[in-house]
């Protein structure tokens, strides 16, 4: 399943979520944190770059997009205590992420699957979801739902890829785009509703498994069919 370069990768990189996980947790370790958090992302940008020969130029260079926007974003919420702006402007980036990985996803879409089954199962997810953060939303009212849609969207484009990709590609980035909506819920929750207990553990370690398995989903695409 995984290349002797992917499973060295694997270890790599929980390593460097786990540093994260603790600079995060430890104040003493803020500093590191600094360093640990922007990490994740940057060694699947290097993963990424030294992988994808193989994929055409749109694919290689909207996946390094979405993960460059990703990683502005990891930074301009590293700084949300200083300015509230610094989250508006992370939303922004991490929308951009999905718009882009939205673009890839789509370039592998079976027109012959409905996408209208997972989306009702999605659109009742999401209700509930807005029902515990409207209260709480204030002037990100909009924001937030227009996030929302563009997230929904990009997991609805991760599920219309079946047949038209490898199963093991399209199991990958399904399963990635859904651990990212967990992700991206309890960090919602938590923001936005009441504190959730070991939060920036559970955001940073699903965000991180998500963004894995999105990009090693995309190195493992393997396709007859594909549209540039």
């Amino acid at each position: 399943m995984l290349t002797i370069t992917e499973r060295q990768f694997t270890i790599l990189f929980f390593i460097i979520v786990l540093f994260e996980l603790i600079t995060g947790s430890v104040p003493e370790l803020a500093l590191a944190h600094y360093l640990a958090k922007p990490a994740i992302v940057i060694s699947l940008m290097v993963l990424f770059i030294n992988s994808s020969h193989k994929l055409s130029s749109g694919i290689r260079k909207t996946t390094l997009l979405a993960l460059g926007f990703s990683l502005l974003g990891d930074i301009l919420l590293m700084f949300v205590n200083q300015s509230t702006h610094f989250f508006t402007l992370g939303l922004i980036a991490f929308l951009l992420a999905h718009i882009m990985y939205i673009i890839v996803f789509l370039k592998h879409r079976n027109n012959k699957r409905s996408p209208i089954g997972f989306l009702l199962l999605l659109i009742i997810y999401a209700s509930g979801l807005f029902f515990f953060l409207k209260d709480g939303l204030g002037e990100m009212f909009i924001p937030v739902i227009f996030y929302i849609v563009i997230i929904l969207s990009m997991v609805a484009t991760a599920f219309l890829r079946k047949s038209m990709v490898s199963n093991l590609s399209y199991l990958l980035v399904l399963i990635g785009a859904i651990v990212f909506i967990f992700s991206d819920s309890s960090l919602a929750i938590n923001k936005f509703h009441k504190e959730l207990p070991f939060a920036n553990i559970i955001v940073m370690l699903t965000y991180a498994i998500a963004q894995y398995l999105i990009v090693l989903g995309i190195l493992k695409i393997n396709v007859t069919n594909t549209k540039v």
